[in-house]
């Protein structure tokens, strides 16, 4: 069973059907984990809302391991086809619960595919595929800010004139529809509230 490059494609064999699939475990490449630190893998088929109530509840809980310390970070990971969604969860909870250090690390993947041959005889084909995946660190600790792929926390700002301005000025007047409301906002300055 000879590794095929990534440019093989699986489908074009006649009924074929993948065996197994394979995932190198590397260490993670954030420094500085807890010991203690959730991990919460992102795949495709992970829904968001499931993801994110767990480690909102977990973050916020006051419940106290046998040392007498609470959750203070949360790792997510993800790759391939589940890495916009790591992303998507890291930004929403970096939202919902503020001050939270973050540290980003990408890297690659190496996946194993073993493949079905049809043809009675013939050797199943095993693929090899590199991956992008994805390791974000938040904590509530500070971290280094040296590390590259660190971010600060966010502050929370004072709304600004613009967004006071779009937020004054999309409110649809007493019997207007919202198709003349749109036009009216484009013509005012579609600069400033454009969506």
């Amino acid at each position: 069973m000879e590794p095929q490059p990534a440019s093989f494609i699986p489908s074009l064999l006649p009924a074929s059907s993948k065996l197994s699939c394979t995932k190198e475990s590397n260490p993670y490449p954030i420094p500085c984990l807890a010991a203690d630190v959730l991990h919460m893998r992102v795949k495709e088929g992970s829904k968001i809302h499931n993801l994110l109530r767990l480690a909102i509840a977990r973050l916020q809980e006051e419940r106290r391991d046998s040392n007498g310390s609470s959750l203070r970070q949360v790792l997510f990971t993800g790759s391939g086809r589940g890495l916009t969604k790591t992303i998507t969860c890291v930004e929403i909870l970096k939202r919902k619960i503020g001050g939270l250090h973050q540290l980003n690390k990408l890297y690659y993947k190496t996946v194993n595919e073993v493949w079905e041959n049809s043809q009675q005889g013939a050797p199943d084909v095993t693929m090899q595929k590199t991956v992008p995946a994805i390791s974000v660190l938040l904590s509530k600790d500070p971290l280094d800010p040296q590390e590259p792929g660190y971010q600060p926390p966010e502050t929370q700002s004072a709304p600004t004139l613009v967004t006071e301005r779009c937020s004054t000025t999309r409110r649809p007047a007493l019997g207007a529809s919202p198709q003349d409301t749109a036009k009216r906002l484009c013509r005012d300055d579609w600069s400033v509230c454009s969506t």
